[in-house]
């Protein structure tokens, strides 16, 4: 997953942990070297010491003491350790599509972490500059919805309304959503609430037996707020845990679909969660920004993450309208989903390439 954004992060890994590497510099007043008297070169300064402290009759105290100077001596690290490396990330996230706003945002957060920062002698590189990566792409991304713990602590049933643009995968996102949730242990009805396009009512329906799960719907062109309210009365008078209602797809620049889409607030939904393309890359952004100032939006799902090698959009879309990613799918079939868990993603960006 986000193998070509994986590939970036790592290769700028690297290359900081070398920049600061080679720029250590122990401080004024170090020892000199001393002699080798073992047959082998001791690696560090402290190893010499203890060599040292043992053929002479040293303290064990006293050379214990020297041993811990030596180890907490710091050296700064500066702006020019990191700037040009900086400068070749900046590259890397751009071109995995990360938006530039994000890129800067996060380019900004490394600098300051690293920058002026005291890193002890002996104390490992790759740490510091993981943690510094870490840091950033969590900034961005923020913390998650756990979809199971916001079920169990809201009223039910939980209504969770799905919204995008048409051809997103709307509609087949909701059915993975459903099983899902049923694998989970909740109980699920869904609202055919597009009913403008022609088929969607037969689809979602479709999807409905297959699960296993009630499809509550209304003839083709008729008003979807009334789809939706009915979903609800239905699964309140059943004792469902969860509503999942669909709408139709709406195009981010047509004010009148936008419009309509608002009148369906009137269920007032617990979630409304966004689809789109991951492979839409910052197409992708641009629409959640319209969808998010006209319509709203709790959180984001992103389809096709399975064919998006780059992986910049998961990481700008939710950035970008301030809304944390919920769900990911990842192929055609029903459990092809994920619940996107940010600090699990983060962890398999800064891993191994």
């Amino acid at each position: 997953m986000f193998k070509a954004l994986k590939e970036k992060l790592f290769s700028a890994r690297k290359k900081l942990e070398h920049s600061i590497e080679e720029t250590a510099h122990e401080p004024e007043g170090t020892h000199e070297e001393l002699p080798d008297t073992s047959g082998s070169s001791p690696k560090t300064e402290a190893e010499k010491i203890a060599v040292v402290s043992s053929e002479k009759k040293i303290s064990p105290k006293f050379t214990d003491k020297i041993v811990s100077f030596v180890r907490d001596r710091e050296f700064i690290i500066s702006e020019k350790d990191v700037g040009e490396i900086l400068d070749e990330l900046e590259m890397g996230l751009l071109e995995s599509d990360v938006a530039f706003s994000v890129t800067e945002a996060i380019l900004s957060r490394i600098k300051s972490d690293l920058t002026g920062s005291k890193r002890k002698i002996g104390i490992s590189v790759d740490s510091i500059v993981r943690d510094a990566l870490s840091d950033a792409l969590l900034s961005v991304l923020g913390e998650g919805v756990d979809i199971c713990s916001f079920i169990k602590e809201h009223e039910r049933p939980v209504k969770v309304l799905f919204t995008g643009v048409n051809g997103t995968g709307k509609t087949t996102s909701i059915a993975k959503v459903t099983r899902y949730l049923q694998n989970n242990g909740f109980s699920v009805v869904l609202g055919a609430g597009d009913t403008f396009r022609a088929g969607a009512i037969e689809q979602i329906d479709v999807h409905g037996e297959r699960l296993g799960v009630k499809v509550i719907q209304h003839q083709e062109g008729s008003d979807p707020t009334a789809v939706l309210f009915d979903t609800v009365e239905y699964a309140r008078a059943h004792k469902i845990d969860v509503v999942l209602g669909d709408t139709a797809g709406r195009f981010h620049n047509r004010a009148n679909l936008m419009n309509q889409l608002e009148k369906i607030r009137v269920i007032k939904p617990d979630l409304i969660v966004y689809v789109d393309e991951a492979v839409a890359g910052n197409d992708a952004v641009i629409r959640a920004e319209e969808f998010a100032k006209s319509v709203g939006m709790d959180a984001i799902m992103l389809t096709k993450v399975d064919m998006d090698p780059k992986g910049g959009a998961a990481i700008s879309v939710a950035y970008a309208v301030g809304k944390p990613l919920i769900f990911i799918g990842t192929g055609q079939g029903y459990d092809d989903v994920m619940a996107f868990n940010p600090r699990n993603v983060v962890a398999d960006l800064l891993g191994d390439a």
